[in-house]
């Protein structure tokens, strides 16, 4: 982990609160960090090669966005995850945030479809959340077209994206649409208050401190209220019973920790079931380094396992 942080301050990576959002969305990311240790290392990038991928363009209200298919080898039809990258709303894209679904479809032999959304400050709060509902209902809708089981359908995403999967699989419950079998939630943004344990632990972390967070709430909203939200603060909920059991993957070095341990505890006190774990030493965005970090390893073995089984149950 720490050769990652190494390799992303030698890249020039400065915090995010000290850029602007042209210089965020443009500076090397953790993903680039962690590839580039991945290069230096020379480890190969098989047995992800297995995996093929398809770009295609969801229709919505809005206009199309934009998603990648990871497709699994072998005979279909297979299951099927709902994957939402992170980057506050505001960076990032489903190039940079390829390693987990990658991972994802290869592990589980499932069909990933990564779906980009609109971005924040152009599109703020609650585009992101329309799109994301959108890409849920046209994949439940859609993915018999390319071998996909819509009964066997979970949603996973990390930080902004493990929200916005949340959010989906409540309003799954709440429209008594199709409902995901599982939810997969890597630090997921699920709180307003700046103020927790985790946020004073963990204020100037790398790659993500509290000033940071501040600066994604400032661009992805029109005002800092919009954050108590039920969308964004999902701890403040109290629909949370039948929501679709949870997978919940925490990093110790992350000022997003606490809002995803309450958002576990909520849940679990609703009836909801819940496996969390907090892994030790690692920071946000270690999720998606299983090549190099050994932590990130574990957590996609807990996933995998966690997402076959909701699967295996589904059948």
């Amino acid at each position: 982990m720490q050769a990652v942080l190494d390799k992303l301050q030698a890249l020039d990576a400065n915090p995010f609160a000290s850029l602007t959002v042209a210089e965020a969305r443009t500076q090397a990311s953790a993903a680039d960090a962690a590839r580039a240790i991945q290069w230096d290392k020379r480890i190969s990038s098989n047995p992800d090669a297995q995996v093929t991928t398809r770009d295609i363009a969801i229709p919505t209200k809005q206009g199309s966005i934009a998603a990648r298919v990871y497709i699994p080898g072998g005979e279909g039809p297979f299951p099927v995850v709902v994957y939402y990258h992170g980057g506050g709303f505001v960076v990032a894209d489903i190039n940079v945030y390829d390693a987990t679904p990658r991972a994802l479809a290869l592990n589980t032999n499932a069909i990933v479809v990564s779906a980009e959304y609109r971005h924040a400050p152009e599109h703020k709060f609650p585009a992101a959340h329309d799109d994301a509902w959108a890409a849920y209902q046209w994949t439940v809708e859609n993915i018999h077209e390319l071998n996909g089981d819509a009964d066997r359908i979970a949603v996973a995403g990390e930080s902004a994206g493990g929200n916005l999967a949340a959010n989906v699989a409540l309003m799954a419950k709440e429209k008594k649409a199709k409902m995901p079998v599982h939810q997969l939630l890597v630090y997921p943004i699920a709180g307003n208050d700046m103020n927790t344990p985790s946020y004073q632990e963990n204020a100037e972390a790398k790659p993500l401190g509290k000033a940071d967070m501040e600066w994604f709430v400032k661009n992805s909203t029109t005002s800092m209220d919009q954050a108590a939200d039920p969308r964004i603060n999902l701890n403040g909920r109290s629909d949370l019973a039948g929501v679709a059991p949870a997978t919940v993957i925490l990093a110790q070095i992350d000022p997003l920790r606490s809002d995803g341990e309450t958002y576990a505890a909520k849940l679990k006190d609703a009836g909801v079931a819940v496996n969390s774990k907090i892994f030790p030493g690692v920071t946000h965005e270690f999720f998606g380094m299983a090549k190099v970090v050994p932590a990130a390893k574990d957590a996609m073995d807990l996933a995998v396992a966690d997402l076959q089984a909701a699967f295996g149950k589904a059948n």
